[in-house]
Formats: structure tokens, sequence, C-alpha cells
């Protein structure tokens, strides 16, 4: 009786090991399925333009003048006038470039607009300050809910700025109007 009793333990032992890696493997794998990661594809029209109108909040991506996705947006935290100085708290205004991606972004995600541009260093250089930089669209993972916040980048959600990421591509021209 006792050395059956001792293997039965044993065999349970091991079933319940087998039961926890079976339960592990399908965690995983309805995870895997339900669309986890942050990185999404597109395959609709090309973003041929990202056009930004501060005034309403809103950012539009472009296929050749045709609006694809609308977004409201949050600012810098000085939202009127265009960015000047490193530390304004102004998002910039005018002609630039989606130049680069960080998928480790603070913010989720986040793309890159080619601030400053030659004006800009040249207007802050006379002034003997710097234009600053590192201005990107990104996501609000830290769940801000101030109207603009930001330190002059465009802030959208987290999950819009999947979508974001996605469409737009390095060189998408970005207008910023006032």
């Amino acid at each position: 009786m006792y050395v059956r009793r001792k293997l039965t333990n044993k065999g349970n032992r091991h079933m319940q090991i087998i039961r926890l890696v079976v339960a592990m493997a399908l965690v995983a794998l309805v995870a895997a399925c339900a669309g986890g990661s942050k990185f999404k594809t597109y395959n609709g029209p090309e973003v041929t333009q990202v056009v930004v109108n501060k005034g309403a909040r809103k950012m539009y991506l472009l296929h050749n003048g045709q609006v694809l996705k609308d977004y409201k947006i949050a600012l810098g935290w000085m939202p009127k006038g265009g960015k000047r100085f490193q530390g304004d708290g102004k998002t910039p205004e005018g002609m630039y470039f989606i130049d680069r991606r960080n998928p480790n972004s603070k913010f989720h995600l986040s793309i890159g607009i080619s601030y400053p541009n030659a004006n800009d260093v040249a207007f802050a250089k006379a002034s003997g300050l710097s234009p600053g930089g590192d201005i990107f669209i990104h996501g609000n993972s830290r769940g801000w809910r101030r109207k603009d916040w930001t330190w002059g980048c465009i802030a959208v959600t987290d999950s819009e700025i999947e979508d974001i990421y996605a469409m737009v591509k390095d060189g998408t021209p970005i207008m910023i109007n006032p």
C-alpha cells in the first residue's frame, strides 16, 4: 500500500507539471493570436502628406490631397506660436519631414519630425539660443489628460500611434499650420 501511494503521488505531481506547462503554452498562444503586438501592418493607400492644424488640434493623414484618417491631438504646453528655442514648450510650425522612428519610445511608439530645419537653426543662433530638437508624433502611455502637455511634440493615443507608425513612412512631408 505504501509503495503504491508513493508512486501515485509522483504520478500526480508529474501530471500537475504537464498541466501547468500546457496551460502556459495555451496562454502564450492566445496572447499571440490576440494581436498583442504594437507593430501593425498597413496595406492601404500611401500616406503622401501629414497636415497638422494646431488651432483645431487635428492631424490629417492624406493620400494625394484626400484625407485617409484624422486624429485629435495634444500639443506643446505653450501651443500658440511656432517653436523657436529649446524648452519653450511650443510645437513647431512649417514644413518638415518624418525622418526617424523610435520603437522603444517612452510614449509607446514615436515617429520623428525633422525639426529644426535651417531657418529654425538660424533664428535660434541669431538669438544666442539652441533651437532644441527631438520633436515627435507619439503616443500617450503616461495617460496625461491635460489638453496640451508635451514639450513640443504632437501626442495621440497609444492605439492611434500604432496605426500612424504603420501608415506613415520616413520621408513623408508634414505641414504644421498655426
